[in-house]
């Protein structure tokens, strides 16, 4: 219908312009989409053009005279069968929310963090409760409801009474599959803890129930004192801070 921006009663809107990878940056967009508002103008008559556009198309479009508008707004609607809840698709098999979350796949969350003193030296702490694992970072397993940083500080305050400072920087994501003993996923996330001095090392106070000593080494010394996957998960962590790359390992409690 008629209105006071388009009184022929004739809009045009372009819904796609897109130039292949291989032929950008040569005018090849602004030529098309001139020639067109050219016809649309002067053969049917158009006077209101509408468009949607992407962030890195919207200078070329304001070039050619077209200005947001923030009253434009887009849906596509479907009516749902009988029964469905609001906002389920006719083609889909709608269950309720806790009958899907019992089929997701489950996951144990824990975080480290890697410090080493000022010659990059590695630091671990003895656990007194694991003798599969007597050396590991400092960290744990993450509460419900906590953000990873959240639990690194408060792991690291109560482990060695030192406050990790940020901000965070992650080093590695290391995944690990079910197990016997552990029927699910594990996923840890190791932030980079920085350099200690001598200092701040005298100064770690532990938790006696969980660690009795905390002790720094060269890298290739920590070898002979962990299981094989304990010692390739530092020496991930180690690249990953020599190399400024993050490091992924899947392979965590893999025979």
């Amino acid at each position: 219908m008629a209105a006071p921006s388009y009184p022929r009663g004739r809009a045009a809107r372009m819904q796609v312009v897109a130039t292949h990878p291989d032929h950008r940056r040569r005018g090849y967009a602004r030529a098309v989409v001139s020639t067109l508002l050219d016809h649309l103008a002067d053969v049917e008559d158009v006077t209101l053009f509408e468009l949607h556009t992407s962030t890195e198309a919207a200078p070329l479009y304001r070039e050619l005279g077209f200005s947001g508008n923030p009253a434009l707004m887009r849906m596509t609607r479907h009516r749902p069968p009988a029964g469905l809840p609001p906002g389920a698709q006719p083609d889909s098999t709608w269950v309720p929310p806790e009958q899907h979350a019992d089929t997701l796949p489950r996951a144990a969350a824990f975080v480290c963090l890697y410090v080493t003193d000022e010659d990059d030296r590695p630091l671990q702490l003895h656990s007194v409760y694991s003798p599969g694992h007597p050396w590991h970072m400092i960290g744990g397993a993450m509460d419900l409801g906590e953000r990873p940083w959240d639990a690194v500080v408060r792991e690291c305050r109560e482990e060695t009474g030192m406050t990790a400072v940020g901000p965070p920087r992650l080093l590695a994501t290391v995944y690990g599959q079910p197990r016997e003993r552990r029927p699910y996923s594990t996923l840890q996330l190791v932030f980079d803890g920085g350099r200690l001095t001598n200092a701040q090392i005298g100064s770690i106070t532990l938790n006696a129930p969980e660690h009795d000593e905390a002790r720094v080494l060269p890298l290739a010394e920590w070898e002979a004192l962990m299981s094989t996957r304990d010692f390739v998960r530092l020496r991930a962590v180690e690249e990953a801070r020599r190399t400024g790359m993050a490091a992924y390992i899947d392979t965590w409690g893999d025979a």
